[in-house]
């Protein structure tokens, strides 16, 4: 299901993430792949794509550049290609048009349909190619696309160069040239891109870093291949529009157990806020019936912090156990305590049938990777078990780090396989996965103001309440990571931000759905995220 929303006003400096229902990341050597199936087997004839790119590319150019004059620096490949169709698009349309071409690319190209553009050789002398640089008032990265492995060599290497050194800004078409589709690293010269503008679908190295760094604000638009299933690309987005067509919504007449009981194993003495901030993210994400088991320490400053949220004394087992058998899910772990009496307590949790939802963080990860929840392998059933580990706890999984540095799609896939769980493998960007046989999702929204102690406290208990009201572990998991990533941008608080600011604007972050539409205004825009930071 693709849904396009209506075009609504952006609000103030929130950044945008827009994006139809199903965008997909496909690596380079997908995007190849599926490029020649759809050629083979849909009839889709590579100039159309070509034509469709360049014309798209140019309208969104004009968009963000209306009358700066152009260079487009055209590679040899279907890239270079791409290139020169922007260039006699923006031509037609009346632009200062200026093309360099890389590589030995014809002069003469007969895509250029005889337009009479400037068509020249880049010089090879480096400071006349920056001054020539220095003349445009938008630079078009279409030097090498999708197709490179490792570091560009000369000619291209240099030019790379000087268009980083360059005063104008820099538009890359499908992925900045130097950067690895595949996998986002930079092993040389890479494109210091201002935008990018993706043909079909995001490259996956454009949302990895340092390839999203290197991407700056990154939009795809749709230039006409067929569907794109998750059989033929391993990686999809979460989108505003996915969540907003996904989320639990409460029937008319309705009453709270009905919206979802959930129970929060949390809050070792002296850890009582990491209690307090799941049981908020709980209660904002829409539970319609939270308790916190936390030590007795704690009661006093959960039941002053949180009074809407029922206090359980873990050491009264009596109360526990009746806790426990009126709960629809666990969220078990935040500030919890890694001691023999945690890890009883939880696994006695574990035991109890019934039990339709689980999911485990912080200290609760670090006493599975322990072996010492056995309890968790027959806890509810493989679809509503949902880990949400940083990389840090990841390793305590049995993840190695480096292979998490390097795949960590791969990483998130295995562990998802190794626990028999959907694994939220937490970082910039997120994945999520319920193993190999499955799409991995990654998330669109966060930023470095979330690398914050507590703020996966609040995405625990936002989880957990997706989990209760009835979701399944791959859809609370996207569907918390894309909530709290929204409450953070709509708080504005950056750098600055507290966890607390999460929970507090998780209400504006459900109820401002369509505030992150694009202001371009463009129908074949399919994604437009702003630059990382």
């Amino acid at each position: 299901m693709s849904s396009h929303t209506s075009e609504v006003p952006t609000s103030g400096d929130v950044p945008r993430c827009y994006g139809w229902t199903d965008v997909y990341a496909p690596t380079g050597t997908e995007a190849a792949a599926f490029d020649r199936w759809a050629m083979d087997n849909h009839g889709v004839a590579c100039g159309v794509l070509m034509e469709n790119a360049g014309r798209s590319a140019a309208l969104v150019l004009g968009r963000l550049y209306h009358d700066d004059p152009v260079i487009v620096l055209a590679g040899t490949g279907n890239n270079g290609g791409d290139g020169l169709v922007l260039a006699r698009s923006l031509a037609i349309q009346g632009r200062d048009v200026r093309v360099l071409t890389t590589g030995g690319r014809s002069v003469e190209d007969p895509l250029l349909h005889g337009w009479p553009i400037s068509v020249e050789p880049s010089p090879d002398d480096e400071a006349l190619l920056s001054t020539v640089l220095d003349s445009a008032g938008v630079i078009v990265d279409a030097l090498l696309g999708t197709g490179i492995r490792g570091a560009p060599r000369d000619p291209q290497s240099r030019v790379i160069s000087s268009i980083n050194c360059a005063c104008g800004p820099v538009v890359s078409l499908d992925i900045p040239s130097g950067v690895d589709a595949d996998t986002g690293a930079v092993t040389g010269e890479a494109v210091r891109a201002d935008a990018t503008i993706a043909f079909g679908a995001p490259k996956l190295g454009t949302l990895l870093f340092p390839g999203r760094e290197r991407s700056g604000r990154l939009i795809a638009v749709e230039i006409g291949f067929p569907p794109i299933h998750s059989r033929a690309i391993g990686v999809r987005l979460i989108t505003p529009n996915w969540a907003e067509a996904y989320r639990p919504r409460r029937a008319l007449v309705t009453h709270k157990k009905a919206e979802g009981r959930l129970l929060i194993l949390a809050g070792a003495p002296g850890l009582a806020g990491a209690a307090v901030l799941a049981a908020r993210g709980a209660l904002r994400a829409g539970a319609g019936y939270v308790s916190v088991a936390s030590h007795a320490d704690n009661r006093e400053i959960l039941q002053s912090s949180v009074p809407e949220a029922l206090f359980v004394d873990v050491s009264d087992p009596n109360a526990l156990a009746i806790a426990v058998s009126e709960c629809d899910a666990l969220a078990g772990g935040p500030g919890m305590g890694v001691d023999d009496g945690a890890a009883e307590r939880l696994n006695e949790i574990l035991q109890v049938e019934g039990l339709r939802g689980v999911v485990l963080d912080a200290d609760a990860l670090t006493l599975l990777g322990a072996g010492k929840l056995p309890a968790f392998n027959a806890a509810a059933e493989m679809d509503r078990r949902l880990l949400t580990p940083h990389p840090g706890e990841m390793a305590r999984l049995g993840a190695a780090p480096a292979e998490i540095r390097a795949d960590p799609v791969l990483a998130c896939r295995d562990g998802a396989d190794r626990w028999e769980s959907c694994v939220l493998l937490k970082g910039q960007p997120s994945f999520i996965s319920s193993g190999k046989a499955a799409a991995v999702w990654v998330s669109t929204g966060g930023s470095s103001d979330l690398a914050r102690a507590g703020v996966g406290d609040v995405l625990t208990g936002v989880a957990g309440a997706f989990l209760a009201r009835g979701s399944d572990a791959m859809t609370a998991g996207a569907m918390a990571l894309h909530f709290t990533g929204r409450a953070a941008a709509l708080s504005g608080r950056h750098e600055t931000l507290l966890p607390s600011d999460i929970a507090d604007h998780l209400a504006a972050a459900f109820g401002d759905p369509l505030s992150q539409i694009s202001d371009l205004g463009l129908p074949f825009v399919t994604l437009d995220l702003d630059p990382p930071h």
